[in-house]
């Protein structure tokens, strides 16, 4: 049995490995690529693709592929042989530096949102070195970026890398005028994965989790989670033996996953990762939900990342923890030790304040999705106004700055439990907002609202360009100050001010903050065809262009893109729906009121004249049920042909204010049916069977 040590990233490419195949110049060019961003010379490709062979071939490897993240949410792969002819006609295993560094899948099929014809098929992708091939299975895995053939990114990958150079390079900017010795900053990022886990042979007979990944039917269990007796419990042998393999699987392929939980709801679950690199850690995001899926399927389980598996229960989502650091390891959103110390993070968090107040909708954009909108403002999902928790200390001190007032110095709160064998602690200045969509934790900042699908990238690229896009007026005033310190505490007082309308340190769901919200001018944004008209919104297409994270054009596809996913997975929602009441609902319905009727018949043919109220009562109200789903079913017929006409965002808000009514109001009667049916006359597993099914 391998040890901890042995084990983990024993399947990754990585610095320990390179170092052992590559000669040490071509070794340390790589490096600096890696560690500094620098740019990479293709001189040293041909001696990397052979390393990378060689070290695969050992491990079993036959194959490799480009693999990459196009706007379909997740990830793709070609896969081609190693296989080559000598000159000689022998077979051999050949790999080169030209096929390492470039590849050209067929990319009419992808998402583009305008960028390109279907009939025009060529794409690239291009090495990413900053993130570690791996083998999975046999074949060699290559992270790489993916554009068309205009040179246009068609993927997630390609910005997030721009976002983050964007962002090193302003934030030095900033950290050179305080006396900061760095060569790059980083956004590091440690991503909570929340899933559901249920019984594989159930799961089958559902067809709108098949299809849709979600139950679109499906009346409440009697319990759930009202005792929440779940979150924290114990882990279940069956669901323990899944994580033990995940975490085995993710350790090999170095996706640090370190916290395991049950969660709130029944059947779901939590993953968490340590920090790593921002773009690593997306990568990693996509590696780990995949591998959920297929680690399940072998222990007879079916992986939800819906973000709303289930009515009535919590839904899933996806914690993006995100902080700023230097290569020299000095996180940049950790409190100082000392008056230098505290500058540098004060001027920093108000960078991120003044990024989060003038850019809320990009990052409510970034997290819309139609599933998503079924979990965004419930009771256990941030509310869809996006909005910053600091806390009762960093607020006071602030407000201090702002207002030019001292104040008076907190004593550290000793946290004592009253038992003298329980050591005393000193508690965290701040408490945790579990309703606060963007909140500070400590020495990162916690953006709550991904969904459990959702692509790291998109929330990441929005983030790291805005507060690029702060770091560098702010440094554009730093470098022509006299009195840099005097500079600084005019930027934190000046924007705090403008911008303090962001933070709220209150209960989010409540129904006083949508009314004081509305007052300081935030943006509500309930639904995705609400937000996604602010992608292309003047002064957010400017932020983009100026700090080159998106070109015009790349902005236009992917509001395209966005609005087409939307309508796409609403209809496919609502035509699923159509169809299981058509061909298994309203059936069942009509079949259990024969079983009532044929009950009141034999009753009266033996003379219970006053024997069956409850028959006719049940027969009666689902005469009226099935009536009511079958004029829902005929009016959304109609409105799905009607929608054929529309285009674009017009598509989109027909989508959610006509369609999307009738399709609750439809699963509303039949709930109500299911309620009153016997449970061997419904043709579906019900939720009591699906939530506790393991």
């Amino acid at each position: 049995m391998l040890s901890m040590d042995e084990l983990f990233g024993i399947d990754v490419f990585s610095k320990k490995v390179m170092k052992t195949m590559l000669s040490a110049p071509i070794y340390k060019r790589l490096e600096e690529t890696i560690n500094e961003g620098k740019k990479l010379d293709r001189e040293i490709a041909d001696e990397v693709a052979s390393a990378m062979k060689n070290w695969a071939v050992s491990k079993g490897a036959t194959h490799y592929t480009h693999w990459f993240q196009p706007m379909t949410g997740i990830t793709a792969e070609k896969h081609d042989g190693f296989i080559s002819f000598s000159e000689g006609g022998n077979v051999i295993m050949d790999f080169s530096g030209k096929e390492l560094i470039k590849g050209e899948p067929d990319a009419s099929s992808f998402p583009s949102g305008g960028l390109r014809s279907t009939f025009e098929a060529r794409g690239y992708t291009v090495w990413d070195p900053t993130s570690y091939a791996f083998v999975k299975g046999k074949t060699l895995y290559i992270p790489t970026a993916f554009c068309a053939f205009s040179g246009e990114a068609i993927d997630k990958k390609t910005p997030l890398l721009r976002s983050m150079d964007v962002l090193s390079k302003q934030a030095l900017r900033v950290l050179k005028c305080l006396g900061v010795v760095a060569s790059r900053v980083l956004p590091m990022v440690g991503v909570e994965q929340e899933y559901f886990l249920i019984d594989k042979e159930v799961y089958k007979k559902r067809k709108d989790l098949i299809i849709c990944g979600r139950t679109l039917f499906g009346a409440p269990s009697p319990k759930d989670q009202q005792l929440d007796d779940h979150y924290f419990g114990m882990i279940k042998p069956r669901i323990q033996a899944f994580m033990e393999e995940l975490n085995e699987t993710l350790w090999r392929l170095g996706i640090p996953a370190k916290t395991e939980h049950n969660e709130v709801a029944p059947s779901q679950h939590e993953l968490a990762p340590i920090y790593e690199s921002c773009n690593i850690a997306a990568d990693h995001n996509q590696l780990t939900m995949e591998i959920m899926q297929r680690v399940a399927d072998k222990h007879g389980l079916v992986c939800l990342l819906n973000e709303k598996p289930f009515a009535g229960v919590n839904g899933s989502g996806k914690h993006n923890n995100w902080s700023l650091a230097t290569d020299t390891g000095y996180n940049l959103l950790a409190p100082g030790k000392n008056e230098k110390e505290n500058l540098i993070f004060y001027l920093f968090l108000t960078a991120i304040i003044k990024a989060v107040d003038e850019y809320q909708d990009l990052l409510r954009i970034s997290v819309a999705s139609a599933s998503n909108d079924n979990r965004l403002g419930g009771s256990e999902a941030p509310p869809v106004i996006v909005s910053m928790f600091l806390g009762e200390e960093l607020s006071d001190i602030l407000d201090s700055i702002a207002s030019d007032s001292t104040l008076s110095e907190r004593k550290k709160n000793v946290m004592e439990f009253g038992v003298n064998s329980i050591p005393e602690f000193v508690k965290d200045s701040t408490d945790r907002n579990r309703t606060s969509p963007f909140a500070f934790t400590g020495n990162k900042f916690e953006f709550r609202m991904l969904g459990s699908s959702n692509s790291i990238s998109c929330t990441n690229i929005m983030l790291n360009s805005a507060v690029a896009y702060t770091l560098e007026s702010f440094a554009d005033k730093l470098e022509q100050a006299k009195d840099v310190s005097a500079c600084v505490h005019k930027i934190i007082k000046e924007e705090y001010k403008k911008h303090k309308r962001i933070i709220f340190n209150g209960n989010g769901y409540g129904e006083e903050w949508i009314v004081e919200a509305k007052k300081r001018g935030l943006l509500n944004l309930p639904s995705t065809p609400d937000c996604l008209p602010y992608m292309i919104e003047e002064k957010n297409v400017k932020m983009f262009l100026e700090t080159k994270v998106l070109t015009e054009t790349e902005i236009d596809a992917r509001y395209n893109i966005q609005l087409e996913n939307y309508s796409k997975s609403m209809l496919i929602e609502a035509s699923t729906m159509l169809d299981m009441a058509k061909k298994e609902y309203l059936p069942a319905i009509i079949k259990y009121q024969r079983v009532l009727a044929d009950s009141v018949k034999i009753k009266k043919d033996i003379g219970l004249d006053k024997g069956y109220k409850y028959e006719l009562s049940v027969i009666s109200k689902l005469d009226l049920i099935s009536e009511s789903i079958y004029k829902l079913v005929e009016k959304l017929e109609k409105e799905l042909v009607l929608v054929k006409d529309k285009e674009g965002y017009d598509k989109s808000k027909y989508i959610c204010d006509v369609i999307k009514p009738l399709m609750f109001d439809l699963r509303e009667y039949v709930d109500k049916a299911e309620v009153l049916c016997a449970e061997d006359a419904w043709p579906l597993p019900s939720y009591s069977t699906l939530l506790f099914s393991i």
